[in-house]
């Protein structure tokens, strides 16, 4: 505030006081530095592109699923195919991914082994986390998770000061055979102890298959189980795929840690349509909707669960 008098201008002592502290408080504390942005979650779409997946997707079914995560924020979206060099699965790739979504199923069998245990490897250290969806419950990626999950359990189960010294033997997955209604289920573990000696493991792979599908396109009849898992949030308590293929339970899988959705069909056939499991430090997420003739990732709910879970799994621990 200035004061007039006699044609000359004073400062009033308190707005003179006030004007240097407030000059003394701007040394004494520099402006702080914004918050740098939270990481994008990097995202890669991987898709055998079967041409059957024309009849329900003008370009492709992991094209519609990456078109739809590139328009929100957050999210770093890239894509792969089956065709492309070294199966779209470079180090680099996969060095700069989060989350993986997998879609796969006539040519499952021609991903490389290795680079399914690879992958495995990377979601037990904590590296990425997996998305599989429907028929990528026999994708290499997928088994081999499923494998080391089962692995881990049948330790798990042992007294801890057993557990170090214990001989692990596995007899491998059957895959591309659907078993019967009774067969054996499987991740199946036995254990045999000898007097003075270590604990002797069996364990049978899972198979990761179910007894029976159905493809004629009927509805099905989705429950959220659990409205509170992050993987539920905004998706109503039931909702309706107007067209899906059937899978029948038992599903030949390690017994996840949240069932999030049950789906049934007017058969009276079930299956636990979205599961999760703590594989290691990284995660694994199994949506069986998704048949590639029926446009499933075009309809919103279905679509919100996916992003829902890339959202949750791609947050680093």
């Amino acid at each position: 505030m200035l004061i007039r008098c006699k044609d000359r201008w004073f400062f009033t002592w308190r707005t003179m006081l006030l004007a240097i502290a407030a000059g003394l408080a701007a040394c004494a504390s520099p402006s702080r530095a914004a918050d740098p942005p939270e990481p994008r979650i990097r995202v890669l779409v991987w898709d055998e592109q079967q041409p059957a997946q024309k009849q329900a997707y003008e370009n492709f079914l992991g094209n519609q699923i990456a078109s739809h995560l590139k328009t929100l924020p957050g999210i770093s979206v890239r894509t792969a195919r089956l065709d492309d060099p070294e199966q779209g699965l470079t180090a680099d790739v996969l060095d700069n991914c989060d989350v993986l979504i997998w879609w796969g199923h006539i040519r499952n069998r021609e991903v490389k082994p290795e680079k399914g245990r690879e992958i495995a490897e990377r979601i037990k250290s904590g590296k990425l986390s997996l998305i599989a969806l429907h028929s990528a419950h026999w994708s290499a990626p997928f088994v081999e998770a499923m494998a080391e999950r089962a692995r881990a359990d049948a330790i798990a189960k042992l007294p801890p000061e057993q557990r170090a010294t214990a001989k692990l033997t596995t007899i491998p997955a059957v895959l591309n055979k659907v078993p019967a209604p009774d067969a054996l289920l499987t991740p199946n573990v036995t254990y045999r102890k000898q007097p003075g000696e270590p604990v002797e493991v069996t364990l049978r792979l899972p198979n990761c298959i179910f007894p029976s599908y159905r493809a004629d396109g009927k509805p099905s009849h989705v429950v959220t189980l659990l409205p509170d898992h992050p993987i539920a949030q905004g998706i109503p308590h039931e909702f309706v795929l107007p067209q899906t293929e059937m899978y029948n339970e038992p599903f030949h899988v390690p017994e996840p840690d949240s069932v999030v959705f049950e789906e049934h069909w007017e058969g009276g056939e079930w299956f636990r349509s979205g599961s999760v499991w703590q594989v290691g430090r990284g995660r694994v997420f199994y949506f069986r909707p998704g048949h590639e003739i029926y446009p499933i990732y075009k309809d919103p709910t279905a679509i919100k669960i996916i992003e829902n879970a890339v959202r949750w799994m791609g947050k680093k621990p």
